[in-house]
């Protein structure tokens, strides 16, 4: 095939940023110095991410409206304007076979330019409610790579492609590393363990909860990785001091993904798009703790997908301190149970989704 240029936009969190880094890892693997380029928003995780993925990567001032009245909100306009008139020259200067869009601010300007300039044009919703600047673009695009069922209440049925989100190749090869990983937590060989993920800044209900129940699961000998997360550690380092804790690794951050989840019999988790495909791929039965604080209240529909069928718990962050330790212990209790939601979780899971979406990108090109 012919050498391709493409431009990959969007970011603003580690749950756009990662399927991004992976579509165009899988891009290059199947087209051989390919050209990418990645147009992110300025200051955020993107533009520090995609350097480290060695990818080039150019910023736009381009900001989310927020949802409340703040002063912020006046200066929207001018940092729009200024986005589309910068992106236009991107893809100018560029001239790419495709655009692609993962969501997030940036993703809007240079879909937008890039579609007026007569370059084909995909986007990947990763979340079972698409975010806004994707239904924004729903018109303006070929094809529309989505992970989950009934997305046409969102984008035109006929543009709608089902790949699953893309996720990082370590996570699609955990079969065989429960051993290693066990060795590499200091974990007893049998012991039931719980994974706590609340997101790379931490969750506090999930964190709050934890501190509460965190002895009780301790004393009854289930080993527990809990990263708590940036902002929450050493609050939680200092609260757990004097617990005498047998069985719990606190951390602020999970590197080895991959073998967190290996070690790992339950897990009790954020419903972030990126998590809830990671976890449907290792098949791990999961209690979803969805976070209220997101656009639409899209984690709960996230969420709420998988337990529909059976691939999942769900406890909201109210209720989370109230039954936290009956539903962890509960469920190590249920063999059946987890057995249930692993199998269905396994249903769910798309483990080719950046090639499927790669299909896409060169069927656009062709």
């Amino acid at each position: 095939m012919k050498k391709i240029k493409a431009i990959i936009s969007g970011g603003g969190t580690g749950g756009h940023i990662y399927p991004a880094i992976a579509i165009a890892n899988k891009l290059r693997e199947r087209v051989p110095g390919a050209e990418i380029l990645f147009v992110g928003a300025e200051g955020k995780l993107e533009m520090q991410k995609v350097p480290e993925a060695g990818y080039k990567i150019v910023g736009l001032p381009i900001r989310g409206i927020q949802r409340k009245l703040t002063w912020s909100n006046l200066s929207f306009p001018f940092r729009l304007l200024k986005s589309l008139l910068l992106a236009r020259k991107v893809v100018k200067d560029f001239k790419p076979d495709v655009a692609v869009g993962v969501g997030g601010y940036a993703s809007g300007p240079l879909l937008h330019q890039a579609s007026k300039s007569g370059v084909p044009a995909l986007i990947q919703e990763q979340n079972a409610f698409a975010g806004l600047t994707n239904k924004l673009l729903a018109n303006k695009v070929a094809k529309v790579c989505v992970a989950s069922l009934g997305m046409e209440k969102f984008f035109p049925a006929e543009r709608i492609v089902l790949t699953g989100n893309p996720v990082r190749q370590d996570i699609l090869d955990v079969d065989g590393k429960r051993e290693e990983a066990r060795k590499h937590f200091g974990l007893e060989k049998d012991s039931k363990t719980l994974l706590v993920l609340g997101g790379s800044l931490g969750a506090l209900a999930i964190n709050n909860a934890m501190l509460k129940h965190i002895k009780a699961l301790d004393e009854q000998g289930i080993s527990v990785i809990w990263p708590t997360g940036k902002l929450y550690f050493e609050r939680v380092k200092r609260t757990t001091a004097d617990m005498g804790l047998k069985n719990t690794l606190i951390v602020e951050y999970m590197k080895e993904m991959d073998l967190a989840y290996a070690a790992s019999d339950v897990v009790l988790s954020r419903a972030g798009a990126l998590s809830v495909s990671e976890l449907c791929l290792v098949a791990k039965p999961t209690i979803f703790v969805p976070s209220p604080n997101v656009a639409e209240d899209h984690q709960t529909k996230n969420a709420l997908a998988l337990v529909k069928e059976d691939a999942g718990l769900m406890l909201r962050d109210s209720e989370l301190s109230e039954k936290l330790l009956e539903t962890v212990t509960g469920l190590f209790a249920d063999e059946a149970k987890r057995k249930e939601l692993s199998a269905n979780m396994k249903k769910l899971a798309k483990p080719n989704a950046a090639d499927e979406i790669v299909d896409e990108i060169l069927k656009l090109v062709q």
